[in-house]
């Protein structure tokens, strides 16, 4: 892959502006964090299946790990060495996929 077809690391302003419209997302350790909560391990493990499809397609994979009915997702462009538009885009269609399932609200949140 040439360099110029990588994708770019996006700046802090740029992450900061990613973050307001991405609902539930958060920064932690240089990636973008969430964890889904749902209402059974078959609707998590639902919400897996139904986001490796477009992680697959995206050819960009989410670092993960499920427990019971939650669902932990880490997003981070290795080869960039942080978070780039790829990284925005596969958050906003985790998100979008976790709502049709009717992912459960987080009482800990904001």
């Amino acid at each position: 892959m040439a360099a110029s077809d990588r994708p770019r690391k996006l700046g802090d302003a740029e992450i900061a502006e990613a973050l307001g419209a991405l609902p539930g997302w958060t920064l932690r350790a240089g990636k973008l964090h969430r964890e889904f909560r749902f209402r059974s391990f078959n609707q998590a493990f639902g919400f897996m299946a139904r986001a490796a499809l477009h992680a697959e397609a995206m050819d960009h994979h989410p670092e993960w790990s499920n427990v019971y009915a939650t669902v932990v997702v880490d997003l981070v462009t290795h080869s960039a060495r942080g978070i780039t538009a790829l990284d925005v885009e596969l958050a906003r269609k985790l998100g979008a996929i976790a709502r049709e399932l009717g992912e459960r609200a987080d009482p800990s949140a904001s």
